[in-house]
């Protein structure tokens, strides 16, 4: 039987990152703890994008204050399709997407029904800090709903999939695309059972997935395969991905992109500690890629420069 330091040092030998030198090696050395707030606000998020020539869904309003909820339905009563979020949450905790109306009530992408009185309650929740990071209080952003383009309609269920890329020094290193399930209620979420297709960063195709740590090749829900899907305007997604470190001032960080249907790919949000289980899914370590691009020292390169950089030497291993 293998002791726990043996497996820990298997895994270090392959190159995989662990916690440990995450937060050590890249977030801590890398990550100014004072600019956390320009990610972890996806409201000061959405502006830095914007003054950045990034696109972003449009903002609908955002709520500060409890006396603003009393006024939702009228900001928002001539949208039938929109997101609320709280814009300090994380996770996927605390976001509704509603689909449409069925008579006076709002239709989740779940296909429950909420009455207006119950989002206002959800709202004044929100505001309180009930799903915020450290349960500060925090604000409610009402954005644009996503329509996701069609290539991902047979491998997803209910919400809208997402594009998790990893960039280290403005140059990206890793990808995942995460799908919603019916165990996920429709958020592509992985710790709330979404799964991670990983990504070939040199021709933007899909490999296999991760669920629950478990690897897949299907998705649970609809069955279809979830490998050699190729993902439109891919080179564009890593071209956002190399400039949200200049933007944001954050050396290690994880980029989340949407792709609509109609206005192409568009930055939902960054996260100043990615996750691990990209690696899982993309059957591949990140720290020997950081120390690819420590050895190479490309920071400094054009962002045209870095992303050729990562599709040359980031390629997908062939089996």
């Amino acid at each position: 039987m293998m002791m726990p330091w043996q497996l820990a040092k298997q895994l270090e030998a392959a190159g995989v990152l662990g916690m440990n030198g995450r937060n050590g090696d890249f977030v801590l050395p890398c990550n100014p703890r004072r600019l956390y707030p320009l990610v972890d606000d996806k409201l000061l998020t959405k502006e830095l994008a914007r003054k950045a020539g990034l696109a972003v869904p449009e903002l609908y309003a955002a709520f500060r204050f409890s006396g603003e909820v009393r006024r939702v339905r009228e900001m928002l009563d001539k949208y039938q399709n929109f997101v609320i979020k709280p814009a300090n949450g994380s996770r996927g905790n605390g976001i509704l997407v509603i689909k449409g109306r069925v008579g006076d009530s709002l239709r989740l992408g779940s296909h429950r029904l909420m009455n207006w009185y119950d989002l206002r309650f959800h709202m004044q929740n929100t505001l309180s800090g009930i799903y915020s990071l450290g349960g500060q209080e925090d604000s409610v952003i009402a954005e644009y709903c996503v329509e996701f383009d069609p290539v991902f309609q047979t491998i997803t269920h209910l919400g809208v999939p997402d594009i998790r890329l990893i960039a280290y020094k403005g140059v990206p290193v890793m990808g995942m695309l995460r799908l919603p399930t019916s165990e996920s209620e429709g958020k592509a979420n992985l710790h709330q059972g979404a799964i991670g297709a990983g990504i070939d960063l040199a021709s933007g195709k899909t490999l296999t997935a991760v669920w629950r740590n478990s690897v897949v090749t299907q998705h649970p829900d609809t069955l279809a395969e979830v490998s050699g899907v190729q993902i439109p305007h891919f080179a564009r997604m890593l071209e956002i991905a190399a400039d949200c470190n200049a933007m944001t001032g954050l050396g290690y960080v994880g980029v989340d992109l949407v792709l609509d249907r109609d206005k192409g790919p568009l930055m939902l949000e960054l996260n100043a500690r990615p996750g691990l289980n990209i690696q899982i899914a993309n059957r591949a370590g990140l720290a020997s890629r950081l120390a690819a691009v420590d050895r190479a020292g490309v920071d400094n390169l054009p962002a045209a420069e870095r992303v050729a950089f990562a599709k040359e030497n980031f390629k997908a291993r062939v089996n």
